[in-house]
């Protein structure tokens, strides 16, 4: 039997709960008869519309804050991907043919994502139920002197409970928000890479992983050497989250002032990887170092259990920088020297160092992701660092964060 194809346009224009569909830019792109029927609205008079301009706050209604608890909620699932269930809500909507005038409404809003291939949210759909009767007949009930019945004391509590949890979940998110704040200050500090201001030819990027405090164990660095000579790292702690932070924040200081003193990246490793030992939460880190001689054209790398940084020539020609490496910090019991290698490279050259969360997908072997990085790289030979990270970025799909955290520094030779 052939299942006739469903004409869902036709579907939601007859979903009977009220449902409007909007664009990242909260336009209203399509209503359906029930949320025209609950507005009082015409399909027309809403589509293309932004959201906050077909339906603004009441000027007569001092406490009106329907604007203000919608908007944050439709931007909480901008920036998550998640659904938001609002809690019941107290806002009003224009009358229709009485310019200014406003009817007093409560709604019960869901706000839901629909993601693209991407990963990015497309639309939201916007449904409300019109909980107007219950909140005005739960007023009434409660005037003094009244005696209230069983179902309508159950409703008023109902009622009140879930409008102290809206507060409740208020005070949380502006805690969150205010740890983030403080979290992510605190590794901006961490990451403050004095010397890249001076290489105009560096891109860098730094994304946390998509959910979370927007901190992580991932880390990059650029630093000056003598002898016109620079290096630039990556480095990947275990874990996400304020402990990952931590760790990374005590390897990257360790590593750049090895390499300062040192000017060799297998000497610094070697460093680094005595360091680890001494570090909560360091141990399975993987790092890469590159040194960049700007006379002789030579890079020299040493590699601690790090995907390999990608060479690109501007013909098209991709080398994997994969001579050098060596296990995780922390893997051996005794101390071993760590390995070096070396590669010339032509000014117009493209070095790429980036952590695993830019190429490793879950249920994909890695050796795939470096294949599509090296193809990528190859195809744009001569694009410009800064249009080159923002590339891969979106080319991975990772432009918003990813399910990993990602550190990506694109070198101009």
């Amino acid at each position: 039997m052939t299942t006739p194809p469903i004409g869902y346009q036709a579907l939601f224009a007859a979903t009977p709960s009220p449902y409007l569909l909007l664009g990242p830019d909260l336009v209203i792109l399509d209503v359906n008869a029930a949320y025209c029927h609950a507005t009082r609205r015409s399909r027309e008079d809403l589509v293309g519309q932004y959201l906050f301009d077909a339906f603004p706050d009441n000027p007569a209604d001092p406490h009106a804050d329907g604007v203000r608890n919608l908007s944050a909620s439709l931007h909480r699932v901008l920036r998550s991907g998640e659904p938001d269930t609002m809690a019941v809500q107290k806002y009003d909507i224009p009358v229709p043919d009485r310019s200014g005038a406003f009817e007093e409404r409560w709604w019960s809003p869901i706000n839901t994502p629909v993601l693209g291939p991407d990963g990015r949210v497309s639309w939201i759909i916007h449904r409300v139920e019109d909980v107007t009767e219950f909140v005005l007949s739960h007023s009434a009930h409660g005037q003094p002197g009244q005696a209230l019945t069983k179902w309508q004391a159950m409703e008023a509590e109902l009622y009140g409970r879930a409008q102290e949890l809206q507060r409740l979940n208020e005070e949380l998110r502006h805690a969150h928000d205010r740890e983030r704040m403080v979290a992510v200050t605190l590794q901006e500090a961490m990451l403050q890479s004095p010397d890249l201001a001076r290489h105009r030819n560096i891109a860098v990027r730094y994304l946390p992983a998509a959910k979370g405090l927007n901190v992580c164990g991932d880390w990059y660095d650029v630093v000056d050497l003598p002898d016109d000579a620079f290096s630039v790292a990556v480095g990947d702690v275990v874990g996400h989250g304020l402990e990952a932070a931590a760790a990374m924040g005590m390897l990257r200081s360790a590593l750049s002032a090895a390499v300062r003193a040192l000017h060799d990246p297998a000497r610094a490793m070697e460093v680094l990887g005595l360091y680890a030992r001494a570090v909560e939460g360091a141990l399975a880190t993987t790092a890469v170092e590159a040194v960049i001689d700007t006379r002789s054209h030579h890079i020299t790398y040493s590699s601690a259990g790090h995907p390999p940084p990608v060479l690109a020539r501007p013909d098209g020609t991709v080398v994997l920088l994969d001579q050098a490496t060596d296990p995780p910090l922390g893997a051996r019991l005794q101390h071993v020297p760590r390995p070096r290698a070396a590669v010339p490279y032509t000014p117009g050259d493209t070095l790429v160092l980036y952590t695993d969360g830019l190429i490793e997908r879950r249920g994909e072997d890695i050796d795939a992701g470096q294949h599509r990085l090296a193809d990528i790289l190859a195809a744009n030979p001569r694009m410009s660092p800064e249009h080159l990270a923002d590339a891969l970025l979106s080319r991975f799909g990772v432009s918003g964060g990813g399910d990993d955290d990602i550190a990506l520094i694109i070198v101009r030779l």
